[in-house]
C-alpha cells in the first residue's frame, strides 16, 4: 500500500513524463531516467516474457536512449523528419511498493499522426510499467516497459519514443 500522496506524485510524474514526450522536450524527457535506467517494448504480450527470451522492439539503456534522442534532434532522422504530432493519455494508474521503488502500472493511448509522408494517424494502445525511485528527493525511471496490445502484429514505423 502506498500513501495518498506517493499516489498522487507518481500519477504526476507520469503526466509530466507524456507531456515532455509529446512536447519533444527529449532532453527534459531523458532527465526523468535514472542513470542504470532500461526501456523495453516487447515484441509480445506474454507476461513472461523478458528481454533474454523474447524479441524486443525497443531495447535500450540510457546510453542507447542518449543516442536515440540525438538522432532526433539532428534533424536527419527522416522518419521523424518532419516530426509527428503525438498526444497520449494516461490512465487506471495502479501504484504499489516493492524494494525501495514505486512500481506504477497504467493503461495508455497514443495518437500519432505521421506527416512524413502520407499523413497517416496511427493509435499506439498498451500498458505500461514505470519502475520509479527517488533520487536526490525526485522521483526517476530505473525502467519502462511498453506492452502494446497489438504488440506481435506488423506495426507502423515506430521511430519515436512511446
Amino acid at each position: 500500500m502506498v500513501s495518498d500522496a506517493d499516489h498522487r506524485a507518481v500519477v504526476d510524474f507520469l503526466h509530466l513524463e507524456a507531456r515532455l514526450a509529446d512536447e519533444a522536450r527529449y532532453a527534459e524527457w531523458l532527465a526523468l531516467w535514472t542513470d542504470d535506467g532500461v526501456y523495453w517494448v516487447p515484441a509480445t504480450t506474454d507476461p513472461a516474457a523478458t528481454p533474454d527470451t523474447h524479441i524486443s522492439h525497443v531495447y535500450d539503456n540510457r546510453a542507447r536512449l542518449e543516442t536515440r534522442i540525438k538522432l532526433l534532434q539532428t534533424g536527419q532522422r527522416y522518419s521523424q523528419e518532419p516530426a509527428s504530432l503525438m498526444r497520449r493519455i494516461v490512465s487506471n494508474v495502479e501504484v504499489t511498493a516493492e524494494g525501495g521503488e514505486l512500481v506504477a502500472g497504467s493503461n495508455f493511448l497514443l495518437g500519432e499522426l505521421s506527416i512524413q509522408a502520407r499523413h497517416e494517424m496511427h493509435w499506439w494502445i498498451g500498458r505500461a510499467t514505470h519502475r520509479l525511485r527517488r533520487v536526490g528527493g525526485a522521483l526517476r525511471m530505473a525502467s519502462k516497459k511498453v506492452v502494446l496490445i497489438n504488440a506481435a502484429e506488423p506495426l507502423p514505423n515506430l521511430s519515436f519514443l512511446i
